[in-house]
């Protein structure tokens, strides 16, 4: 945890592991920084009061958890909140937000994360090969951040979208209640992941419209290519939501046809054994003066009368097509 500064000047670029020399880094003209930070310090504390400038409520909310991503122009910088999305381990589809907040100033840019930000590393390494990013400005920088943060989405939106498909496939020939809760945890994950796209959406659609006088024009082109892969996530998303609707309620209806089938084949055969069974009653009551009680083919007799309802009854079911 701590603090790193990445510095764009005459002198090219380097990267300092503190922010003792970043007063006079920020003064210095052509000069372009940024701030990355993960965690908090007092060091910190100090360069978002004192040299920054920034508002108590920003500092407030660069520490919290902001559960919707949001942009705000707060004249001398912009102060922008992006979630990307990671995968719980140790779950088939658990989905959590890993928030970044970011900072557009003049000539600098602020980062903070609490956590290890594999975007992060690999803007920075992009800019020690080559930091034209930087040498245009810190609304670039904060694009190619950006821009890494969206890029998780897409797999994750692509993956539910096969799965979607195979569900598709499986809910009409095995509707297992394993299917089902496979089913509501998709559901769970594509809502949560259509929530933060929408907000993302409308959020970099701001961005690339030109609203912000810290995004120079010739950056809006770059913003508009975030607002339009999220267009893409929110459209995979919309359309994976309504067919595990689909899907659920087609599992249902499997279902409660299966049980049905069930219950017909249950109440067929109660229905065909139950003349059987009153026959069977009768002949088993064993009084004196009954006629065939002693009749030598009484037994067969009995047998044959149950035999024959039987048969009737199964005729009868199969012309009204029951069975």
């Amino acid at each position: 945890m701590g603090a790193t500064a990445h510095v764009l000047d005459a002198s090219g670029y380097r990267e300092y592991g503190d922010l003792s020399q970043l007063a006079q880094l920020l003064n210095t003209p052509g000069t372009t920084v940024w701030i990355d930070t993960e965690g908090r310090n007092p060091e910190v504390d100090e360069c978002l009061r004192e040299l920054l400038k920034l508002h108590p409520l920003v500092v407030e909310d660069l520490f919290g958890d902001s559960n919707t991503p949001k942009v705000e122009d707060w004249g001398d910088y912009l102060y922008i909140v992006m979630h990307g999305v990671v995968r719980e381990p140790g779950h088939r589809l658990e989905l959590a937000p890993l928030e970044v907040d970011l900072v557009i100033g003049p000539n600098w840019l602020f980062t903070h994360h609490t956590v290890k930000l594999p975007a992060k590393e690999s803007v920075e390494t992009e800019l020690r090969r080559n930091p034209k990013a930087m040498a245009r400005g810190p609304a670039y920088v904060a694009h190619a951040l950006l821009d890494k943060l969206t890029d998780m989405y897409i797999p994750v939106a692509e993956q539910i979208d096969e799965s979607v498909d195979a569900i598709e496939k499986a809910v009409i020939h095995d509707p297992d209640p394993e299917l089902l809760e496979t089913i509501l945890e998709m559901k769970r994950a594509v809502q949560w992941l259509r929530r933060m796209s929408v907000y993302q959406r409308d959020m970099t659609q701001r961005l690339s419209r030109g609203e912000f006088d810290l995004i120079p024009e010739p950056a809006l082109a770059f913003y508009r290519d975030l607002y339009d892969q999220f267009v893409r996530v929110t459209d995979l998303t919309e359309g994976n939501r309504e067919m595990l609707g689909v899907a659920l309620q087609v599992h249902f209806t499997v279902t409660a046809n299966r049980t049905n089938d069930a219950m017909k084949a249950l109440t067929i055969i109660s229905a065909i054994l139950l003349p059987m069974t009153f026959v069977a009653g009768i002949y088993g009551m064993n009084f004196d003066h009954m006629p065939e009680l002693k009749w030598r083919y009484g037994y067969f007799f009995a047998l044959s009368l149950m035999a024959g309802i039987a048969l009737a009854f199964y005729a009868y079911f199969k012309s009204k097509k029951w069975i």
